[in-house]
């Protein structure tokens, strides 16, 4: 295949993937609303006029069921897309496939549903699905409509071996706070009392899982990013808006560890401090290039 065909291959499977998984995310729905049912309490008077709490499980409706497994094998089509659109624009590029917003956020957004997918193989995680598979819908379209940038050359800044290390370090890690935003957010909206969504403690534990398997990738991200501005403009640190606000993020994800481990902080507060953070990264990931020039306007939007 020439270069236009696999750049327009990508392309193609994009868009498919964007399909993919809204119809994922429709099923994962159907399952929340129907298949998981809060449990019905009720409180019943024994003979001795003492009152005995009883708890009776919903049964879950099969079709609702069968939709949940239907959208998992969805998400792992729309994943498989997103990966050989990936491919295929490293292909028609001849270089690692995010030298660019747009890639970069294509990027994001499959590792995040690998690290959804991989979880739900061995946890009962699929009711993330749903949220899960909506944002990678909507990244992967704003990708399109918003930072696209047609397949090309990248400056020579960019034709380094550190985009492999570099970037792909803070790539995985993105995928992984995006999960633990996911989690943190419907920690905050679930509330107390009776609900189709897990326990609370069970969104905490997630959301602080997955930050404390990102952390330290989102670490060596920054420091292998002052080691490539060292090879690149002769210094470690230029107090570029982007590094200023890698470094902010390392910071906020790093008091929520912080504060979670000696302050005992637990719950709610916890988990705003998390979202915090994870606003410090969506900004630093796309508002900077969009807001703010610099050493990396190279990344700006075309």
């Amino acid at each position: 295949m020439t270069a236009d065909t696999l750049a327009t291959l990508s392309d193609q499977l994009i868009l498919a993937a964007i399909l993919l998984y809204l119809a994922a995310m429709v099923g994962y729905a159907l399952e929340l609303a129907f298949a998981t049912r809060p449990a019905q309490v009720r409180e019943l008077v024994a003979a001795d006029g003492s009152t005995v709490t009883e708890t009776q499980e919903a049964e879950p409706i099969a079709w609702a069921m069968r939709a949940g497994r239907i959208a998992v094998g969805l998400t792992w089509v729309g994943w498989a897309a997103n990966v050989t659109a990936t491919l295929t624009r490293g292909l028609a590029v001849e270089r690692w496939p995010w030298g660019n917003m747009y890639e970069f956020v294509v990027a994001m957004i499959l590792a995040a549903v690998t690290v959804y997918l991989f979880m739900q193989l061995r946890y009962p995680v699929r009711f993330l699905g749903a949220f899960v598979s909506v944002i990678a819908a909507i990244g992967l379209g704003f990708s399109v409509r918003v930072l696209y940038t047609q397949a090309g050359p990248v400056v020579p800044a960019l034709d380094s071996y550190w985009v492999a290390i570099h970037v792909s370090a803070a790539i995985a890690a993105s995928g992984l706070f995006t999960v633990g935003g996911v989690a943190a957010a419907l920690y905050l909206f679930r509330g107390a009392g009776q609900s189709r969504l897990p326990a609370l403690a069970d969104l905490e534990r997630i959301a602080h899982r997955v930050i404390v398997i990102g952390f330290p990738i989102w670490t060596f991200a920054v420091i292998s990013g002052a080691l490539w501005a060292d090879k690149a403009w002769g210094r470690y640190w230029n107090w570029d808006p982007k590094e200023v606000w890698a470094f902010i993020t390392w910071v906020a994800y790093a008091a929520y560890l912080h504060a979670r481990a000696t302050a005992g902080w637990k719950g709610k507060a916890a988990l705003i401090v998390s979202l915090v953070a994870f606003g410090c990264l969506l900004f630093n990931l796309v508002g900077v290039n969009i807001f703010f020039g610099g050493l990396h306007s190279y990344a700006d939007v075309n």
